[in-house]
């Protein structure tokens, strides 16, 4: 018979023995967590050390390569001009007034269209393009002369048997042509208007000598039956025939001054008959290189002073000017190609740079050295832009080198230049081997080189070249 109570220690003897197992495996389990995820010092600066190296590469390509420059540039016309009419009033007691203005900002108008009035006289345009440096005047001769009479020409106004260059009377009558078509009166040079006549001075001596000729005749003739029958003024009779001096006392000396004073007289009279007549003023005309022409912008207002600039107009094609770095400037030369970006418009042309200045230009404003400045380059485009372009800023892409052929290209961080002076690029196989290729460089361009293989070395598109190592 068992004792009482015997049962119940057991029981706590096995409840106890089960905590104590329960607690192990927890405190086990315990363990291995931190083992897991606590490390040492010395654990986690092992684990910390740089992976195995991996090789980067990139494909050999075949391809044209270019190299381009980039840069900004603004649409403007080919001849840009300021006009800046110098005028005076007839009696020079007025400063010179903007008494009309035919045209504004942004219209086209044609050769021969009168832009603005001053002081009564036009200010029109004719085709050339040689700047006026001076008034054209009868008897004038030059090159600036010859473009005016091409350009009377050019408008139905021929000037007749004049030489090319020579401002004769076939000029005079077209330039009073002109002036008539525009609805103007021509500025007339030794006519007299206001000052001195030379013309009229001249005619009045050969009268005079005229006259004392004739009295002279009419004195040595006397009562002969031929006196002053059929005479001229120069002596001559009515065959053509001299007369002869007859009377007595009369000095034959004395007929011949005369006759020598009438000829002087009628050459001075010829001689400003040459230099007088219509005129074209400096200050009324402006030659342009094409047309229609185009105002881009008009200052003058009517009833206003003329300032420096009444106004100022542009012709011919419309071109790009844009500014290269120094670095760039030994890039870029005439004849290159050109991508023409607007950005605003979307308009995309190709051109050739025309030129590219020698000396570096300031920014507007600043003088020259000045930091900022560069070389501005012109482009032509190869077909015509828009109006709407017209002082527009646009992107410039120019193409400084091409190879003009698909050749071989890989990066230029894949060449590797030796002690020895040889250039090689290394190949990865898809084994993993690595196999080095002796190669000549050639044109470079957007961050890549032509290579050629040389010494009868295996390189071709696709395969991969090492541009680097990666950790």
């Amino acid at each position: 018979m068992s004792q009482p109570g015997a049962g119940s220690g057991l029981s706590r003897r096995k409840r106890a023995v089960a905590a104590l197992a329960t607690g192990a495996v927890v405190l086990a389990g315990a363990a291995l967590w931190t083992s897991t995820l606590v490390k040492s010092p010395a654990q986690a600066a092992a684990d910390a050390g740089p992976p195995a190296p991996d090789v980067l590469t990139a494909p050999v390509e075949r391809r044209v390569l270019a190299d381009t420059v980039v840069t900004r540039g603004v649409v403007a016309a080919s001849q840009t001009v300021d006009l800046a009419p110098v005028a005076t009033a007839a009696d020079g007691s007025a400063a010179p007034v903007v008494t009309k203005v035919m045209v504004r900002s942004g219209q086209t108008f044609k050769a021969g269209r009168v832009l603005a009035e001053v002081s009564g006289r036009p200010v029109f345009a004719l085709p050339g393009t040689l700047p006026v440096y001076r008034d054209l005047k009868p008897g004038t001769h030059g090159d600036d002369v010859r473009q005016l009479q091409k350009a009377l020409g050019s408008l139905g106004h021929g000037t007749g048997s004049d030489p090319a260059g020579t401002y004769g009377a076939g000029t005079k009558q077209a330039v009073t042509d002109l002036y008539a078509a525009i609805g103007y009166e021509p500025v007339v040079v030794g006519g007299g208007d206001g000052g001195e006549d030379p013309v009229g001075g001249a005619r009045d001596q050969v009268k005079e000598a005229e006259r004392r000729l004739d009295g002279l005749l009419r004195a040595g003739s006397g009562s002969s039956a031929d006196s002053g029958a059929g005479k001229t003024a120069d002596g001559k009779t009515a065959d053509g025939k001299t007369a002869d001096a007859k009377g007595s006392g009369q000095d034959a000396d004395d007929i011949r001054y005369a006759r020598e004073d009438l000829a002087e007289a009628r050459s001075d009279l010829a001689e400003a008959e040459a230099v007088s007549g219509a005129m074209v003023p400096a200050s009324e005309v402006v030659f342009l290189s094409g047309f229609p022409a185009r105002v881009d912008t008009m200052n003058a207002k009517v009833g206003g002073e003329v300032g420096e600039r009444l106004a100022t107009v542009s012709a011919g094609r419309l071109v790009v000017r844009g500014t290269l770095g120094a670095h760039e400037k030994d890039l870029v030369r005439p004849g290159q190609k050109v991508e023409v970006l607007s950005e605003v418009y979307g308009d995309q042309v190709t051109g050739t740079v025309a030129s590219v200045a020698d000396v570096p230009t300031a920014p507007e404003g600043e003088e020259a050295g000045a930091a900022g400045q560069g070389y501005t380059v012109v482009v032509r485009p190869d077909s015509t832009l828009a109006a709407r372009l017209a002082g527009q800023d646009v992107r410039l892409t120019i193409e400084a080198a091409t190879t003009g052929r698909k050749v071989l290209v890989v990066p230029v961080s894949a060449l590797s230049a030796g002690a020895d002076s040889r250039t090689t690029v290394t190949v990865l196989e898809r084994s993993g081997e690595r196999r080095r290729v002796e190669v000549r460089p050639g044109t470079s361009g957007d961050g890549c080189t032509e290579v050629t293989p040389l010494r009868g070395a295996r390189l071709g598109e696709g395969d991969k070249v090492v541009v680097g190592v990666a950790r």
